[in-house]
């Protein structure tokens, strides 16, 4: 038998999709469009990032599938475009975002007996909390 998981909870995961398909495209176009004597080193940090984004909507697109509901396409607003310091602060707030998010969800799932995405959510959400850290000590924070 499949588990249903409660409307909130879903709605909860497809904002979870929502921010981290924002920070695929933020800071892929990050990556992209970063200039300064440090541009080389920041691209890859950015790259990465984005990449381990994906990873994350793909992870909690297949549970919110699972549940028989489908995943939003639509990102959350994105910020591009600034000075290095601009994109890593417009970063750093979209991470510190979904950390309150992700640990909303897991007091959520844990309150539905749901193990399995409270389990997801907590893996995604240490990789996030590396990606925060990674972000202020590039701003010197």
């Amino acid at each position: 038998m499949v588990q249903k998981a409660s409307p909130k909870l879903t709605e909860m995961m497809n904002q979870a999709i929502a921010g981290e398909l924002q920070a695929i495209v933020q800071y892929m176009w990050h990556h992209v469009m970063v200039k300064g004597m440090n541009a080389e080193s920041l691209s890859g940090v950015f790259e990465k990032v984005s990449m381990d984004e994906m990873k994350h909507a793909e992870k909690i697109a297949e549970r919110l599938f699972y549940f028989d509901v489908n995943p939003t396409t639509k990102p959350t607003p994105i910020a591009t475009g600034g000075d290095p310091v601009q994109m890593l602060k417009a970063d750093t707030k979209a991470e510190e975002e979904a950390i309150t998010l992700y640990k909303d969800i897991i007091k959520q799932a844990a309150s539905e007996g749901d193990e399995t995405t409270r389990l997801l959510f907590e893996e995604i959400l240490s990789e996030e909390e590396g990606h925060h850290d990674t972000f202020t000590t590039l701003l010197g924070q």
